[in-house]
């Protein structure tokens, strides 16, 4: 089966993607690496938005079951996925690419608020759009924000990047056996509760017919070869789960995370 063309992405990035090869924190050449991704796609033609995590800097749902009040915690992590977002931001405008961050919680000083209108006038420049700050809502993740903003910009996919080339039956760092999905319907995700992401998200893509497509961002041209209908990736929103393919061995972590 053919992989869908799409033109219009939004690009999910978790906030580990942008340590490298650190423990905490943001690393610029790691950063810059992928800011180097986002702009040969766009240079391709293609349309980009992301939504940057802040698990680098703080998490809320882990520093709530250490006793931080939930709703505190969380908007604490949206103000680190404010910095990661300046950080992404920097890195792409060194490398020429027009970037304008939109916070969902209002912060004039630094970027602009999330306003969708102007949001989209800017993807109709060739700027990419970056998606700060969660929802603004506690108990939200920002793989639900990332479902909602590819949504209302009208985006023809979700792209996951992740340490991973797509979405697996078991975790094939501890089994060796373990196979790869080609496809996967989102009632397949959501049953056998696949960890692609969290369920909220996952239904709010498949109520818009948004399919979510995972694939290993930390391989060098890998974003562009995977829009371009090459390279290694699981596609979630299919009419049915196809048989998983043989593991490449070349992957680390479970399922798509």
């Amino acid at each position: 089966m053919a992989r869908p063309a799409f033109k219009r992405i939004l690009l999910k990035l978790s906030g580990e993607a942008l340590m490298g090869s650190g423990q905490f924190g943001i690393d610029t050449a790691e950063t810059d690496r992928i800011a180097g991704e986002v702009k040969r796609a766009r240079d391709a033609g293609f349309e980009l938005c992301l939504v940057v995590g802040g698990g680098n800097i703080f998490r809320g749902l882990a520093a709530a079951a250490k006793g931080f009040d939930r709703a505190s915690a969380d908007y604490m992590g949206m103000l680190a996925t404010v910095m990661n977002a300046l950080a992404v931001q920097n890195a792409l405008e060194r490398a020429g690419v027009d970037t304008r961050v939109q916070s969902a919680i209002p912060m004039a000083t630094v970027c602009e608020p999330y306003i969708r209108r102007r949001a989209e006038r800017h993807m109709s420049k060739g700027r990419v759009v970056i998606f700060a700050a969660g929802t603004g809502n506690p108990f939200f993740t920002t793989d639900t924000a990332a479902a909602l903003r590819a949504a209302e910009m009208g985006c023809d996919a979700l792209f996951k990047g992740t340490s991973v080339d797509g979405v697996y039956d078991a975790d094939p760092k501890q089994v060796a056996t373990a196979k790869r999905y080609e496809s996967l319907s989102f009632s397949k995700v959501l049953s056998d509760d696949l960890k692609v992401m969290d369920a909220s998200a996952v239904a709010l893509c498949r109520d818009n017919g948004i399919p979510i497509v995972v694939f290993n961002i930390r391989e060098q041209g890998n974003l562009a070869k995977v829009l371009k209908g090459q390279g290694v990736s699981t596609t979630v929103g299919g009419k049915a789960a196809k048989t998983p393919a043989k593991a490449s061995g070349k992957t680390t972590g479970k399922s798509g995370k």
